[in-house]
Formats: structure tokens, C-alpha cells, sequence
């Protein structure tokens, strides 16, 4: 269980600050022939431990202006393997709905990775409550990986193996963040001397195509999730309504994808109930059609991730499990693990 979500998120819905999402009740079949489907063990789970670890918390990387030019102060918190001084980095950006962006999310699952050899960096970035859109929450994460490239040296990461790791709503921004390399529209703020390029993705349960979120869904879910005050503001609105061209052009990462963009790792639940399973195989399918190397794994029966803020006490259990976790592990140490000559 996550206990910042499951703490803050029913206090939100009480006060009507937060709105309940939008939850289906049927869930359409994929032909998922291009994945790969595991039915989750879920024992054991994994049981980190973080006095393990060296800490860093409320370390800001950015001040961004918003609208209205008010400051937001943006923090990270890391945990970092001991005795390896330049080990690789992985930037998390939790979920939340572009409403709410706890660093202090999914702890756990952070504290495994970081156990196997990673300095992991969880960040906050701009939502709606900042009067952000997108493009604010991209350059946000940009900005952390920047930030990391130019302090390396203080938190003992080595600056060329840089991976990015997001579920839901995180997992739509790391997925935008990697696939706009290069892209100075979304590159600003500090650091700019340094790159916000990363060496590989994972993305549990993202968004791509959002004028497409619902694609799986019931008609009446569907018609929520695209009329949801949040996609309308933080993707864009026209007249009340999500703005389509935008949400299917330069907000959707599959506009994005080139044949030099990093392997990605790509996770969902078949039973997820609140984005459509088919977003992240549209993403993927887009990827290998590119030449990218890409894998994505379809968790049978699985939901969105850990639901403990909505009530469901077990939705969790698949995604903290050891054999889901060691996945995200297994594809971190492929691709940006393994010892660096300079570390030894």
C-alpha cells in the first residue's frame, strides 16, 4: 500500500477538492500477440530496506513559473545505493491524476531498485493545482534530469546512464520526456548546458493517446474520462471540451517517436479500469514499428496499479510483488546497470 495516497487522496474526495476518476466496469480483450502476458505471482512481496540506503530529501531542482507567474519550488527526494560511488541513476515520476505529485510515493518499489545498484530520484512536477499544463509537466521532468547530469558528483550517479521510470500519469510524462530529446520546446528552466536525454524507459500504466484514453471502456466511462476537468486542463480545452488536435498531436508521445529514441520497458494491467490497457500497445506497437526496442508486459487480471486511496486494499499486491519488481530491475540492469569502468 502506498500510505502517502491512501492518506491524502480520501481526505481530498472527502473535502471535494479532489475528484473521484472515473472508474469502468467492463474492460475490453486486447489482442495482445505483440506482449507479453504473465498471470503475477504475488508472494513474495518485496521488503526493502531503506536504512540501507543513503537518503537525500526536499532537495529542490527547480523554481518554474506557472501562470500568473507565481514560483513553485520543485523537490526530489533520493535513495542511493552505499559503496558504490557512480552508480547509475533512474528518475521515478509518480502518478496522481495531473492533479497531485507526491515525491513521497511508492517508497517501497524505490528503495528495491535502489537496493540493486541505483541512485533513484522521485520528483514533483507541475499539475493543475500549479495551472499547469503539459508542457509544464515535461519540462519539469527535463529539468530534474538536467539537474542530476550537473550534480552528479554529489550524489555519486554517473551522468551517462540515466534511465526514467513513471506509472500513470508519471508514466505518460517520462514517456513524453524521453521520446523529446533534442526538443527545445520542451528543454527550459536551469542547467541547460546539460542534456535531458535518458538511456532507457520504463512505463507502468501510462497514457499515450489521450483523445483515445477510454478506447476500452464502457460508453459511459468513456464519455467521462474525455469530458474529465483534468485531461481538459492539463492536455488542453476548447469551449469546455478536450482539445483532440492537441491531445493526438504534440501532446501524444506516439507524435514523438523516432528510430534514435531509448528502449522502453512497458507495463499494464489487462484489468486496468482507469486508463485503457490499449494505450500503452498503442505506444508500444508505435516503438517497434520504429525499430526501438521495446517489450511490454500485460499483467493478467492486474488493475491500475496500487488502489488503496480508492479502497481496494489488494490492487497493489501484482505491482509490489518480487517477481513484477525484479522485472523493472532486470531491465534497468540491462540497459543502464552493470559496473562502469570508473567505478571499480
Amino acid at each position: 500500500m502506498d500510505p502517502v495516497l491512501t492518506r491524502v487522496m480520501p481526505l481530498l474526495f472527502r473535502l471535494g477538492l479532489l475528484p473521484k476518476p472515473p472508474i469502468a466496469s467492463t474492460v475490453a480483450k486486447l489482442d495482445d500477440r505483440s506482449s507479453t502476458v504473465i498471470r503475477p505471482v504475488l508472494e513474495p512481496q518485496i521488503s526493502p530496506d531503506v536504512a540501507n540506503l543513503k537518503r537525500f530529501v526536499d532537495v529542490e531542482f527547480a523554481s518554474p513559473s506557472s501562470q500568473g507567474g507565481k514560483t513553485t519550488k520543485l523537490k526530489m527526494d533520493l535513495l542511493a545505493p552505499t559503496g558504490r560511488p557512480k552508480a547509475p541513476a533512474v528518475v521515478y515520476v509518480g502518478g496522481g491524476g495531473f492533479i497531485m505529485a507526491p515525491k513521497e510515493a511508492a517508497q517501497p518499489l524505490r528503495a528495491y531498485v535502489a537496493e540493486a545498484g541505483f541512485v533513484v530520484a522521485s520528483i514533483q512536477y507541475r499539475t493543475i493545482r500549479n495551472g499547469a499544463t503539459f508542457r509544464d509537466g515535461v519540462a519539469d521532468v527535463k529539468s530534474a534530469v538536467r539537474f542530476l547530469r550537473a550534480n552528479a558528483a554529489t550524489y555519486g550517479l554517473d551522468s551517462q546512464r540515466m534511465g526514467i521510470w513513471g506509472e500513470s500519469a508519471g508514466g505518460y510524462l517520462a514517456a513524453m520526456a524521453a521520446l523529446t530529446a533534442g526538443d527545445l520546446d520542451f528543454d527550459v528552466g536551469d542547467n541547460l548546458d546539460q542534456s535531458s536525454s535518458v538511456q532507457a524507459v520504463v512505463d507502468k500504466f501510462g497514457a499515450s493517446d489521450v483523445s483515445r484514453i477510454g478506447d476500452d471502456f464502457d460508453a459511459s466511462t468513456r464519455a467521462l474520462l474525455l469530458s474529465g476537468d483534468n485531461l481538459r486542463r492539463y492536455i488542453g480545452a476548447v469551449d469546455g471540451s478536450l482539445d483532440l488536435s492537441v491531445a493526438s498531436g504534440v501532446a501524444n508521445p506516439l507524435t514523438h517517436v523516432t528510430p534514435s529514441a531509448p528502449p522502453f520497458m512497458i507495463m499494464h494491467g489487462s484489468q486496468d479500469r482507469l486508463i485503457s490497457p490499449s494505450q500503452t500497445l498503442l505506444l508500444h506497437e508505435c516503438l517497434r514499428a520504429a525499430g526501438v526496442p521495446s517489450t511490454r508486459f500485460v499483467l493478467e487480471g492486474a488493475n491500475h496499479g496500487d488502489l488503496s486511496f480508492l479502497g481496494d486494499r489488494t490492487s497493489g499486491l501484482a505491482w509490489s510483488s518480487k517477481e513484477t519488481m525484479d522485472l523493472i530491475v532486470d531491465f534497468f540492469s540491462t540497459t543502464i546497470g552493470g559496473e562502469h569502468p570508473e567505478d571499480s
